[in-house]
């Protein structure tokens, strides 16, 4: 099939960019199933993810999604609806556990295997908002803990993800599988992790709304993890209205997660969906730190910052946060220990039918399969994390009380409280770099360090296209400020609508 051939099959398809809004009424009017849902999502994943463009973007479909639409359009069928989420089709992340017949491998031949003994908490919570599990997402592999030289959206049991807005470009990760499936319209919605950009910048480079939320708002439990101070998992759609429906599936404490326990009380967050969310806000604009490395993307933060200032918002600019650039070095250092101590506790939870144990039986196992593990890059940071000591670690402690002044007291809180802030926004990253295997990324800057090391939240959200590339607009706020971020950000999307399907074009619009 022709790249023009591709386009078209891709326009035609009866789902695009469909809201969940909208599949309900469709399923309340008779006029599909849940089943069908997950028939067409299926084509669609085997035309233009595994064939056609070929995004690689799906590692596994999940072999029950028919069956258990099924169930659920029985129980529609005698009056029952669970909520806005019975018989959504839902993609998430191949490192959340899912006790079926799938497996859960963070993309690495080293959880090959027999699946998860059980659901990850968040499953959990999607099962039981009647959201049909509809398969897994690739990511960079160990959610891109692995090497400094790494190149996003490649995992070792996936290969390489592509954007479908310009399929020689990254999508930017670790989340890039349920980046580029939800914007290629590979199901309704999607569950991305991130520990520091790894739902914000897929999003922002697949055109898409993400959340990253509050540590301890979303339970961890059966997760692969990098960091218990940072990791969280959240919403990727194509909506803003989307992305507060299912954030308000996910979030739930967990008693397994202490973090949730002692959390903030969970609410309906659609009640945040205001289009005039954005009058009277106070928003900070980042940017000493965050702009100047992307001319083009500048260019598009600046018409966004305009755009708010034109539906009512103050704006405070500059409104940088102080401490933005002190956080890289000890960050890092909490990240190795807390990888190591972490992905062992995770590890043992997976029993003795998959290949490793620990950190160190994972080194191993990649220098054995260095063919298919190693092609194109090593493992240093896996190296360095083993060499790590406990979480008692003098270093470890020093560096966990540094992060976390800088980045609340000193950083987000107190630009926040300076200027009597909403939100700071800054762009989310630049857009996408062509994908290199050889070299790695050419990463050229994001500004989601600040939120992830605080563990506060942020949103990005559509802001338009450079040369047919997607670019978005990060809004940063403090803890528990979910719902004002969802207000701030459904004001901007609805104010300018920048959301648009790709093309799944060979390159980026340079001519």
């Amino acid at each position: 099939m022709s790249l023009h051939g591709q386009q078209r099959s891709a326009a035609a398809f009866p789902l695009d960019e469909v809201t969940v809004a909208q599949l309900q009424d469709a399923m309340a009017a008779g006029r599909y199933t849940a089943r069908r849902l997950v028939e067409l999502y299926t084509e669609r994943i085997n035309a233009i993810d595994r064939n056609g463009p070929a995004l690689r973007s799906i590692i596994e479909l999940n072999p029950d999604a028919l069956s258990i639409a099924d169930a659920l359009d029985v129980e529609r069928k005698n009056g029952r609806v669970r909520g806005p989420l019975h018989g959504i089709p839902v993609l998430i992340k191949d490192n959340i556990d899912t006790g079926d017949r799938m497996m859960t491998t963070a993309g690495s031949f080293a959880l090959q295997g027999p699946p998860a003994p059980r659901d990850a908490f968040i499953v959990g919570r999607l099962r039981a908002a009647g959201a049909v599990i509809l398969g897994k997402t690739n990511l960079s592999e160990w959610a891109n803990f692995r090497s400094n030289k790494s190149t996003s959206g490649w995992s070792g049991r996936g290969g390489q993800v592509n954007n479908p807005y310009a399929l020689d470009r990254n999508p930017c990760g670790s989340s890039s599988g349920t980046g580029a499936a939800i914007a290629a319209n590979l199901a309704a919605i999607g569950v991305g992790t991130e520990t520091d950009g790894s739902i914000v910048c897929p999003s922002g480079a697949n055109s898409l709304v993400g959340i990253k939320p509050t540590i301890g708002l979303v339970s961890r439990t059966g997760i692969v993890p990098i960091s218990h101070t940072q990791d969280t998992a959240g919403p990727m759609t194509r909506t803003v209205t989307d992305a507060a429906i299912l954030l308000g599936a996910l979030a739930a404490a967990d008693p397994d997660d202490r973090a949730t326990v002692t959390g903030h009380a969970r609410i309906d967050y659609t009640t945040a969906l205001k289009a005039d969310g954005l009058k009277g806000a106070r928003i900070g604009v980042a940017r000493k730190r965050y702009f100047g490395y992307s001319s083009v993307t500048d260019k598009l933060i600046d018409a966004a910052i305009a755009d708010m200032k034109a539906q009512g918002a103050v704006i405070v600019d500059p409104a940088d946060i102080p401490t933005a650039a002190r956080l890289d070095d000890c960050e890092f250092e909490i990240l190795l220990y807390e990888f190591k101590a972490d992905l062992n506790k995770y590890l043992s939870t997976r029993g003795p039918s998959v290949a490793v144990h620990s950190l160190k039986d994972l080194i191993a196992f990649n220098d054995r399969e260095r063919d298919r593990e190693q092609p194109f890059f090593g493992q240093e940071i896996l190296i360095n994390a083993e060499k790590k000591g406990p979480l008692t670690s003098p270093a470890y402690q020093k560096a966990l009380t540094t992060c976390r002044t800088r980045s609340r007291t000193l950083g987000i809180d107190a630009v926040m409280t300076k200027f009597r802030l909403d939100a700071v926004v800054a762009p989310t990253g630049s857009p996408a770099w062509p994908t290199d295997l050889v070299n790695g990324d050419h990463f050229l800057g994001a500004s989601s360090t600040p939120a992830a090391v605080a563990g506060y939240p942020s949103i990005t959200v559509p802001s338009g296209f450079a040369f047919g590339l997607p670019v978005g607009v990060s809004f940063i706020g403090r803890r528990w400020s979910e719902a004002r971020l969802i207000s701030l950000a459904y004001g901007y999307e609805q104010a300018t609508k920048h959301r648009r399907p790709p093309t799944f074009a060979q390159g980026a619009s340079v001519k």
